[in-house]
């Protein structure tokens, strides 16, 4: 008797650990597209949980009916639809059964018995929710810190481990971006000059494009190559005596517009699309190597170059055109009405490719990360013209560029929400997410020699994908998801992370709204850098107080203390600098508190999700003292009574006390870095630790001032 009640009891035991053994039939066409790589995400699941695939249609505790409906789902859309023993996955087409089936993987990862699926629907809101990739050979800028990831980026595997990424957070465009990946992809029919490589060489370059694009086709994510014009190889260059200047490493250089140019790179672009048939399209860029020409010949170059070379291939090409660029004849970029207006002449006098044309816009310039308020575009304020009338051929997609946060992980949900809500307009189709400074290959940052559960300098930072991917499917997603996800890789010591992320990786959105940037190189939020006669320097005290805000709705230091403000009048409901620094103070002490008691020694990833909370947060309690040390530091210079001076010497003692708190937790766990906000310094390494002289320095600013006199 106790021999059977305990033998029931291993079974029970074994039951409860094993889905007691049910099997589960997937039901599906295996023509349809991306029909392999869903069923083998849900098998892997089903298996890690338990269950057993069946191969019999007769015998199964459970069938999943795998199928397009597209009477019932829209493109993308999807419907789980769970009847006693059938759970039924509608997708309107093939990406949106891969969602689903995404969907209901999620929910079996995170523990949810088959037996206990509801019904659920989604659809996206934003249509086209792509990645900017930049690539490391032709790389757009020379630089260490883009350089290290050429060796990786070959890899296969790490492209593929990158789209599964994509693919789980519903992200369905992937760019490519370096200067000329032609010579990379093709061995030009009638310019076999151009190419550097060897046939092995090329084969394996080949081997590589091929290999990302049909891994991509299968996931249903499309491909575009974006590349800089105008720009050549280096051995074409010199064959032909040609475009002297316009190769790999350099950039901000003059058009070249001879015929023979013209006529490689409309071939080139003809013969990539015709040999990589899983590629998607191209994408145009007017601005790097088309230096003294005119809006209108950049125009026209494009018109008989690059899109004639779409034109011409045999096969349906999508197009992206990325605007505004240069109204001049430089490259920096600058914007005017005009421009506008030839721009869009020009695109809606094309009716060849397929589907809209995706019209790239750089939203804050390279700091989308900072207002959720369209403030300007690359190279300053746009006017209406692509907006008004609404277009009919082309939707516009923000750039979400990001220069400003590499090493510590960030993540709030909240402003992505806003960011849409504030942007998601009729003639909007979506967004790009990426950077031009940093690429999320080789992990170059982390020091422990402990084991971590990443790989990849991308899946450091994933709730930041995971965020913006999921949030532009759909805005309404829940924030359990993603707390889900922080509790499934760490258990119970995960369940405050996302509001911990939240709060104190907001920092650097405050930083970036109150203190005005433009291009790459004109802010690094996370290093509290910024461009200074040519160089990156930390911002200092004088800094802060003089520059101008990024969000219209902060007042800076200066037009605060001038107004009198800081005495008690008010500031006209604007934000200003004081209540910024309480509510830095407020969410960053709420954020060190959540964090307080996690145990972290027994696992490394942990120790660093744990840190890069605590960093960001005396971060954030650096900037609000800053912030209230330069009010009273301007509030001297301007009346000259010693305690404005006193208490902004104590304040910025203070911020100097949490910048020690960062180097503490950051020094043990973090290498010193390549990054390429030291353009300027290749040899540079970044660090919290060496700015600390230039932190100090501000004490002695503030100790050493005399009041501005006020006769």
């Amino acid at each position: 008797m106790k021999k059977s009640i305990m033998g029931l009891c291993i079974y029970l035991m074994i039951g409860l650990v094993t889905g007691f053994s049910q099997t589960v039939y997937i039901l599906v066409d295996n023509d349809l597209p991306q029909a392999g790589y869903a069923t083998k995400l849900l098998s892997e699941s089903l298996l890690k949980k338990g269950y057993q695939i069946s191969t019999s249609r007769s015998k199964y505790d459970y069938l999943l009916n795998l199928d397009i409906n597209a009477v019932k789902s829209g493109e993308e859309s999807y419907r789980i639809i769970p009847d006693n023993k059938i759970i039924t996955i509608n997708g309107g087409d093939a990406n949106g059964l891969l969602y689903g089936c995404l969907s209901l993987k999620e929910k079996i990862n995170t523990g949810v018995k088959l037996g206990d699926i509801t019904f659920e629907e989604e659809s996206p809101v934003m249509e086209f929710r792509g990645i900017k990739h930049n690539l490391p050979w032709d790389a757009y800028r020379a630089n260490p810190a883009l350089e290290q990831h050429y060796e990786a980026a070959k890899d296969l595997n790490y492209w593929k481990a990158f789209l599964d990424m994509m693919v789980e957070n519903r992200f369905n465009v992937l760019s490519l971006w370096n200067l000329h990946p032609f010579t990379y992809m093709i061995q030009p029919k009638n310019f076999p000059e151009a190419s550097p490589f060897s046939d092995s060489e090329f084969q394996n370059w080949q081997a590589l494009y091929r290999g990302i694009f049909a891994m991509a086709k299968e996931r249903g994510i499309e491909t575009y190559l974006v590349n800089w014009s105008i720009f050549v190889s280096e051995k074409f260059a010199k064959t032909h005596n040609v475009a002297s200047d316009n190769f790999y490493p350099n950039f901000y250089v003059n058009g070249d517009t001879t015929e023979i140019v013209k006529r490689y790179t409309r071939e080139s672009v003809t013969q990539v699309l015709e040999e990589y048939p899983d590629l998607t399209g191209f994408a145009i860029s007017h601005g790097e190597g088309m230096g003294g020409m005119t809006p209108k010949e950049r125009q026209e170059w494009m018109n008989e170059t690059m899109i004639e070379g779409m034109r011409l291939a045999n096969r349906k090409v999508k197009f992206i055109h990325r605007v505004p660029f240069s109204a001049n004849l430089g490259s920096g970029g600058s914007t005017s009405r005009d421009t506008e207006i030839l721009t869009r002449e020009a695109m809606e006098s094309i009716d060849y490719f397929d589907g809209p044309i995706w019209v790239e816009m750089k939203f804050n310039w390279s700091h989308a990360h900072s207002t959720p308020d369209l403030v300007k575009v690359h190279g300053g304020k746009l006017g209406d013209t692509y907006f008004v009338p609404e277009p009919k051929n082309y939707k516009i997609t923000w750039m979400a560029r990001n220069e400003d946060f590499f090493t510590l992980r960030w993540g709030v949900p909240d402003f992505i929400r806003s960011h849409i809500s504030k942007n998601n307009h009729s003639y909007v189709g979506g967004y790009f997410v990426g950077s031009e400074g940093y690429i999320p290959v080789k992990d170059y940052f982390t020091s422990t020699d402990k084991p971590v559960n990443w790989k990849y300098a991308f899946q450091r930072q994933w709730l930041f994908y995971k965020l913006w991917g999921r949030l532009l499917y759909n805005p309404d997603t829940p924030d359990k998801i993603f707390q889900d996800e922080f509790v499934r890789k760490y258990g119970n010591s995960g369940t405050d992370l996302l509001e911990a992320y939240a709060l104190s990786s907001s920092t650097q959105l405050r930083l970036a709204s109150v203190f005005d940037s433009t291009w790459d190189l004109t802010l690094y939020g996370e290093g509290f850098l910024s461009l200074d006669k040519g160089s990156m320097k930390y911002i200092s005290v004088d800094r802060l107080i003089n520059q101008k805000t990024m969000d219209p709705n902060y007042i800076s230091i200066r037009d605060f203390v001038a107004s009198g403000a800081s005495a008690g009048t008010g500031y006209l409901m604007k934000i200003s600098p004081l209540d910024l620094a309480d509510r830095l103070e407020m969410d960053c002490m709420r954020a060190l508190a959540l964090v307080a008691d996690i145990d972290t020694s027994k696992d490394a990833s942990l120790l660093y999700e744990v840190s890069d909370v605590q960093a960001w947060s005396n971060l954030g309690l650096h900037l609000a003292e800053k912030l209230r040390g330069a009010v009273q530091l301007e509030t001297f210079r301007k009346n000259g009574e010693a305690s404005y001076q006193n208490n902004a010497v104590k304040h910025l003692e203070k911020a100097l006390a949490y910048w020690d708190q960062v180097i503490a937790i950051t020094r043990p766990i973090y290498k010193d870095m390549p990054l390429t906000p030291y353009l300027h310094n290749k040899n540079a390494l970044f660090h919290w630790e060496h700015l600390r002289p230039s932190v100090a320095e501000d004490i002695s600013i503030a100790k050493s001032q005399n009041p501005v006199s006020l006769n």
